[in-house]
């Protein structure tokens, strides 16, 4: 079992990272807000990581922060929810805001992120309920926001390929990309959290 990664970001493209841990290269899929705090490639960086093995693959997910793996933990034993749903929740929503909507029963929220039907949404709310009771809860995590850079032409489609990966239908991922304001002069990782948090925004007003 992997449990960490530390070394130099060689490549980051949502929801994908490339890791050198000397010499060896670890392929790694991590959750938007994980990206949010990532350092510039070329830069090291320690994540914590959760080793998913299946009969044709073995699948590294990488966390900077451990509440975010012990979330992704819980939401995979839950029955429909496997590790690609689980990462578009944390990439949506934060340890924080999820905790909230089991609390407050707010299925309108969870039905906002992709690939979450009512009946789904209502099968997190019914087993994710005990368990964040034995779980110490709260405690948001803080988001980084990239430095200001020049801006690559290719920001945009990365954006909408990184919605793409997370569960949204292109038409519904270039929406999205299009209605942040500003857009074609920010980096990826900031079009994906403005297009994120404007979307959570929509289900808290029809709510």
């Amino acid at each position: 079992m992997i449990g960490r990664l530390h070394g130099i970001l060689l490549e980051k493209r949502a929801p994908y990272l490339l890791i050198d841990v000397h010499g060896v290269g670890y392929e790694v899929e991590a959750p938007m807000s994980t990206f949010y705090e990532l350092p510039e490639t070329g830069n090291s960086v320690t994540l914590i990581t959760h080793l998913a093995v299946r009969d044709d693959s073995h699948t590294l997910y990488g966390f900077i922060h451990e509440r975010e793996r012990e979330l992704f933990r819980m939401l995979i034993r839950i029955t429909g929810v496997g590790t690609r749903l689980a990462l578009t929740i944390l990439s949506g929503i934060s340890v924080e805001g999820f905790i909230q909507c089991i609390e407050h029963e707010d299925i309108t929220t969870l039905t906002r992120l992709p690939g979450i039907g009512k009946k789904t949404a209502q099968r997190l709310l019914m087993e994710m309920r005990d368990r964040l009771g034995d779980w110490e809860g709260g405690g948001g995590m803080p988001v980084h926001r990239p430095d200001e850079g020049p801006h690559t032409g290719g920001a945009l489609e990365d954006a909408v390929s990184a919605l793409i990966a997370l569960g949204y239908k292109p038409p519904e991922a270039s929406r999205m990309v299009r209605n942040v304001d500003g857009a074609d002069t920010m980096e990826s990782e900031e079009i994906i959290r403005q297009a994120l948090q404007a979307s959570v925004r929509r289900s808290q007003t029809d709510r």
